[in-house]
Formats: structure tokens, C-alpha cells, sequence
């Protein structure tokens, strides 16, 4: 590599180092997207709610709750008196869903609800409707509480509201708690604005339980509870009984659904850069150290071992020839010499004693040690051999072997 090519590669790993630093130190763009999960501290998430409901039901525990409605209460403990609270721009239960939290209800525990739409299912059951207004602008909203203890207090929001109230609610069941105030804009009718004052938080009765329904829940997120309407969450609680909290988790905007190791990574913003920076370390490393540092090393390939073709040449020879004597007899020598250095046999005297001891060191029983013993002597007393002796003393020869 030359010395230009050194200085192009220097001044990109500059512009590059640069551009992370950049990104890293800059002023992070504020997020306005809703996501109401317990650890977002973005201004729609519900990180400053979550953390004060401690403070809020100081008795009883609060259990967040990661897994769907339906998984979670048919293993609930039905005898322990509970509350479960939901909070999101929009909520939907399917049929099981809706089935398994009005038993729920029907037993005598609390759902608190703060959604823009509750789902038909349970919207059906529990003779509901809602509806949102909208406006070309933002307008000022303003909610209120009915209790008299409430009464005379306000609170005001400015960004983010939808408008929405209910508009047909069950009387026989139902209780108003609550209402929204805002001003409807009617210019694209051509008519006056009118000031609007509907149902924003209602009781709902279902058994021995209840529903606590509220379609404000912007009003619940860290912008509103730190911007002095913390006092509205708290008044709102007061209608909760104080008992264990289920905090869901999972019918959540911002709920971070990781398919992958990879795709956890590149939404954490510290693992994120870490991994750029090692991918742009590889690059580096296979520019400045990709070339080879020595030449390739031939490939040299070892000796092959010719013994087997060897030997089958020599066969071929004496097959050819038919030599079957020669052929016994270099079998017999080789073999003789096999026990002399295997078992320390003496060979040059064959008897008794030497089938005994040989049987001893082989573990071969005697009698088969007995028999290619006298199989070899009778050979040795031939002066010519045939092609089948050739054959059964290899086979015995082989058996002794294994």
C-alpha cells in the first residue's frame, strides 16, 4: 500500500470517527410518539406513573404484567381480591379476552381502563359507546371529576388530546365520574364553534366488581403528570380500592417486541453504536492487514505407501504361476517368526509343550491351538502343496490373528 493510499484510507476513518462522535454527542429530537410502557421516559410513556403507584396503594404490591389477559387471569388466585389497570391510546380484548376479564369483574375485583376505545366485545357487554372529536387545531381541554370532594377543580391540557367521551353508556349500571370540556371546531361545516362537555370517566357495575373506564389516557403520561396534572391521576386512583395492582404490560403502543438478538441490539442505542464500531474495525482491519505477509505455501503431497500394491503384485506373480509350495512355505516362515516375537515361542522344536504354551500366551483354547499346530506340521512333511492347502492355512492363520 502506498503512501497516498495510507492517507485516503486515514482521512475516511477521520470522517467516520466524526460522524459517531457527532451522532453520539448530539441533542436527541424529542419523541412524541404514544407508548405508555412502565420504562419508556419519553413524553407519552408512563415511566413517572408507574414508579409513584407505590406511593399510591403503599399497602398492596404492584405486579406488572407481561403476558396477554387471558394467560394471565385464568391462572389468577380468584380468592385474592385484586385490581387490574390498563392504559393505552387504544385497547382491544377479543372474545376469550373479554370472557376471562368478566369473570374477573363478576368476582368482585376492579378494571381500570384508560383507552380511546375499548373494543367491541366488551364495549357490546358492557352497552358502551365512544366517539373522537377532531379539530384542525389544538385546542385547550379541560377535565373535571363529579364527587363533591372534587368539585370546583380543573385541569387543563393542551397537546395530544383526541376529544373522545362517551356517548351512550349503560344508566342502570353506570355512574358518571367524570367529563371532558373542549371547543369544536366546525369551520370546514361552515358553522360556529360550539363548546362541547361530554362523559369522560364513568363506574361501570358488573357482578360484584367494576369497571373504571376513562378515554383520556393522554392525561396519564409523563407529559401531563409532570407538567402539574399529577393531582388528576390522584384523584382519579381514589376510585381504585386499595388492593394488589396487575399493571399490563403487553397491550401497549410502545411495546418492544424482539423477534431477534440482532433487531434488541440496533433499538438500544449504546449497542447499537458499539456495533458499528466493530464492523468498521473489521473493514479496518481486513484493509490494513488483508494482504498476505507470505507467499502460499505449495501443497506437497506425502509418499504414498506402495506396500499394498506390493503385495498384490507378488500374489499376482504367484497366482500366475501357480507356486503353491513356495507360497506355504514363506507363509509358514512368516508366520513361525510372528509367534517367536509375539509370544517368544521356540519354533525350532514343535511338541507338546510348545502347543500348551503357545494356547497360554495367545488365549486361544487348545484344542483350535492344537489343530493349526498339526495343520502346520503336516504341511511342512508335504513336498508339494496344493492350491486349497494355500487357502486353509491363511483362513487358520487369519482366525489365530483375530
Amino acid at each position: 500500500m502506498d503512501k497516498r493510499a495510507k492517507i485516503v484510507l486515514w482521512a475516511i476513518l477521520v470522517v467516520i470517527v466524526g460522524i459517531v462522535i457527532t451522532e453520539i454527542t448530539r441533542p436527541r429530537p424529542i419523541n412524541w410518539n404514544a407508548s405508555y410502557t412502565s420504562t419508556d421516559k419519553i413524553p407519552y410513556g408512563c415511566f413517572v406513573l408507574y414508579n409513584e403507584l407505590p406511593s399510591v396503594f403503599p399497602t398492596n404490591e404492584v405486579v406488572q404484567v407481561t403476558e396477554n389477559v387471558y394467560e394471565k387471569l385464568i391462572d389468577l388466585d380468584t380468592s385474592e381480591t385484586s385490581s387490574y389497570m390498563f392504559i393505552n391510546n387504544f385497547i382491544y380484548f377479543d372474545e376469550q379476552e373479554t370472557n376471562q376479564l368478566l369473570d374477573y369483574v363478576s368476582a368482585g375485583n376492579t378494571v381500570f381502563i384508560a383507552s380511546s376505545d375499548f373494543g367491541g366485545f366488551l364495549s357490546d357487554t358492557l352497552n358502551i359507546r365512544v366517539r373522537s372529536d377532531y379539530s384542525v387545531e389544538e385546542l385547550d381541554t379541560r377535565l373535571d371529576f363529579t364527587h363533591d370532594t372534587f368539585q370546583g377543580e380543573s385541569f387543563d391540557y393542551s397537546r395530544g388530546m383526541l376529544y373522545t367521551h362517551f356517548v351512550s353508556l349503560d344508566t342502570l349500571n353506570s355512574t358518571i365520574l367524570g367529563h371532558i370540556s373542549y371547543t369544536k371546531s366546525n369551520i370546514l361545516d361552515n358553522k360556529p364553534d360550539e363548546d362541547i362537555r361530554m362523559p369522560n370517566f364513568i363506574k361501570t357495575d358488573f357482578g360484584k366488581g367494576t369497571f373504571l373506564l376513562n378515554t383520556t389516557p393522554q392525561a396519564f403520561t409523563n407529559y401531563y403528570m409532570l407538567e402539574g396534572n399529577e393531582d388528576y391521576v390522584g384523584h382519579t386512583y381514589a376510585y381504585i380500592p386499595n388492593t394488589k395492582v396487575y399493571w399490563d404490560e403487553y397491550k401497549k403502543a410502545g411495546r418492544v417486541v424482539v423477534t431477534s438478538p440482532m433487531r434488541f441490539v440496533l433499538t438500544q442505542i449504546e449497542l447499537k453504536w458499539a456495533y458499528y464500531l466493530a464492523i468498521i474495525g473489521l473493514i479496518l482491519f481486513v484493509l490494513f492487514r488483508g494482504k498476505r505477509e507470505q507467499r502460499i505455501i505449495p501443497v506437497i503431497k506425502p509418499l504414498e505407501n506402495s506396500s499394498v500394491e506390493f503385495a498384490r503384485t507378488v500374489g499376482s506373480l504367484y497366482h500366475q504361476h501357480k507356486d503353491y509350495t513356495d507360497l506355504v512355505h514363506k507363509k509358514l516362515t512368516y508366520f513361525l517368526a510372528y509367534l517367536r516375537n509375539r509370544f517368544y515361542i521356540d519354533t525350532q522344536t514343535i511338541n507338546e509343550k510348545t502347543i500348551r504354551e503357545l494356547s497360554a500366551k495367545s488365549g486361544k483354547s487348545l484344542s483350535e491351538t492344537k489343530e493349526l499346530i498339526e495343520f502346520i506340521l503336516s504341511l511342512k512333511k508335504k513336498t508339494e502343496h496344493t492350491e486349497q492347502d494355500s487357502i486353509t492355512l491363511n483362513k487358520k492363520i487369519t482366525q489365530f490373528k483375530s
